[in-house]
């Protein structure tokens, strides 16, 4: 889940300089703006200025095959990538690791947090406004324990009646109210293949996943995994057990906080989840906050496509990229469920998933999130975001041979197809 596009992410550090811009994105627009964002050419080659650092992590691209193309990067950008000490750009604990010998860049400098960019304090001349929950808060029926009841009841017969906090916006349903067959091809097959393996997916999450956490035990891997990416105080973290999702990253009191489903920790899930939120969704909103595109007015300036499905697809790969058996079953099941959902009621949608999952609770969090938005579930209707994760994965596995992994996160919130 990305930070909340409404809160405008995360500030610049007021005294640093904007980012160059590190790849021709467009060159018209390079050519027409260079004075204004501080685009260098071919021609300006000189010793980066200090700036707060871009981050970069390397497990995709290490794993896929796909490095960080130097030269061609310190000849387009030297704002980027310099024949000299590089002392600006930020890297995860890994990435460090795997470029530490044969490289320039195994001198970049990791900063301290309390030096890292902040979410800039509002202060108010008058009272702020009122600001919408974050969408995948807000799609969450406000009596789904409820309904969920009367359905257990009723055996799986009742189709449930959703009650919503607030009105639901009508453009974001209708944007993503059409059901998408592309990929259901390779969803089933992938599904197929996990049941083949180990019987059934109870015994996959188990195989796989490991035991579930304890609370003690998730704040410890927690405070691990943020002292390897060198991002200790930045993100602030909740345990919860109300959220329909594994977690979401939101920016709550100008400060990037990322909540996880307690139902969701498992032994070796867990640190896949954060390289899903933090090591990718907020490395790249770091990252994203530096471009001369970081907003609406520079996207369009420079013609970019919308970040997803590149966005959830690189998170996506990240959550399974180092698991013995990188089965994509969430995602698969995820877009499957959706499309079923388009044309099923809630209760023989709940019956067709039994196929490939037999957990009745795990059935129902499927199919409310296929449903999430509307009112009556008897009526055919998806909210098909969710299939972005495996559209957007199957894409980067496709052209992962061509895809700078790299530089596609220390660009920001950008699209695979707009990195020239």
């Amino acid at each position: 889940m990305v930070l909340d596009p409404g809160a405008q992410g995360l500030a610049r550090p007021q005294n640093s300089k904007q980012a160059g811009v590190t790849k021709p994105l467009r060159k018209e627009a390079e050519t027409k703006s260079s004075d204004r964002n501080g685009i260098r050419g071919h021609s300006s080659v000189s010793t980066p200025q200090p700036e707060a650092p871009l981050r970069t992590i390397s497990q995709t691209s290490a794993a896929l095959g796909c490095g960080l193309k130097v030269n061609r990067a310190s000849a387009v950008a030297p704002s980027l990538v310099s024949n000299r000490q590089c002392s600006w750009m930020r890297r995860s604990e890994s990435s460090f690791s795997v470029n530490s010998t044969g490289s320039n860049h195994s001198r970049a400098r990791i900063r301290n947090a309390t030096s890292l960019p902040h979410i800039a304090r509002h202060i108010p001349q008058e009272p702020p406004p009122v600001k919408s929950p974050c969408l995948l808060v807000a799609l969450r029926p406000m009596n789904v324990d409820k309904e969920k009841e009367v359905f257990f009841k009723s055996n799986y017969t009742y189709n449930p009646q959703f009650e919503y906090s607030e009105p639901l916006s009508t453009s974001i349903m209708s944007k993503y109210s059409e059901a998408s067959d592309r990929f259901i091809e390779q969803a089933v097959r992938i599904m197929k293949s996990v049941v083949k393996m180990y019987g059934s997916y109870e015994n996959f999450e188990v195989a796989t996943g490991g035991a579930m956490l304890s609370k003690s035990k998730i704040w410890t891997c927690i405070r691990s995994y943020m002292r390897k990416e060198g991002c200790s105080g930045e993100v602030v973290v909740r345990l919860s057990d109300d959220l329909l999702s594994q977690a979401v990253m939101m920016v709550e009191n100008f400060r990037p906080t990322l909540t996880i489903n307690l139902a969701g920790a498992r032994q070796h899930w867990l640190e896949g989840m954060l390289r899903h939120e933090i090591g990718t969704h907020y490395i790249r909103g770091v990252n994203n906050s530096h471009q001369p595109w970081h907003s609406a007015a520079g996207r369009k300036l420079y013609s970019l496509k919308p970040a997803n499905p590149t966005e959830e697809g690189l998170a996506s790969l990240n959550s399974v990229l180092y698991r013995k058996y990188p089965f994509l079953w969430r995602a698969s099941l995820l877009y499957y469920t959706v499309f079923q959902a388009s044309w099923m009621p809630f209760c023989q949608l709940f019956q067709d998933i039994a196929k490939f999952v037999e957990d009745p609770n795990t059935r129902w969090e499927y199919c409310v999130r296929a449903k999430r938005g509307q009112t009556d579930t008897a009526l055919p209707g998806c909210f098909s975001k969710d299939q972005v994760y495996l559209d957007g994965v199957l894409m980067l596995l496709r052209y992962r041979k061509t895809i700078d992994f790299k530089m596609l996160v220390a660009l920001g919130k950008v699209s695979f197809e707009d990195v020239e």
